[in-house]
């Protein structure tokens, strides 16, 4: 048994893969990428072909080089800070990764990259024009200023 397609990229949302395998494409629309390459989806409307970037480069990306048991990678722009990776902070950044979302923990990537002392990376991340200095995390509707009362 098959398992459910992916959830729709929101609009102004990008999902992240990692490719199956590798793609070569037949047509001049169609996007070139390695297995394991890093691909970022932004619209998966049509079933069949996604819109992505992979290196840089625009272009539709088959859906089922990704889609069946691909690792969907959750909050990339955080994971980038917690590990002061800095080429892949950018890359995340220039595919429109969200730089204000929370991850399951509640916390921003920004909070990520101070937590673990990258400068470099919180350099980054304030230089957003859209990034969000007050964020609060909320436990059962409640704002939460002070880590030990998340419990």
């Amino acid at each position: 048994m098959s398992k459910p397609p992916p959830k729709p990229v929101k609009p102004g949302q990008v999902k992240v893969f990692r490719a199956l395998y590798t793609f070569e494409p037949r047509t001049p629309d169609e996007l070139y990428f390695d297995e394991g390459d890093i691909l970022y989806i932004s619209d998966m409307s049509d079933t069949n072909w996604w819109k992505g970037t992979c290196k840089g480069k625009n272009g539709l990306i088959p859906s089922n080089y990704v889609a069946e048991q691909a690792e969907s990678i959750d909050n990339p722009l955080h994971e980038a800070a917690k590990r002061g990776n800095l080429s892949w902070l950018r890359e995340c950044l220039e595919n429109r990764v969200g730089v204000n979302g929370l991850d399951k923990a509640g916390s921003t990537a920004l909070y990520w990259g101070c937590h673990g002392g990258h400068k470099d990376v919180v350099e980054v991340l304030l230089s957003q024009p859209s990034i969000e200095l007050n964020q609060q995390v909320k436990h059962n509707g409640e704002p939460k200023t002070n880590k030990t009362e998340l419990g």
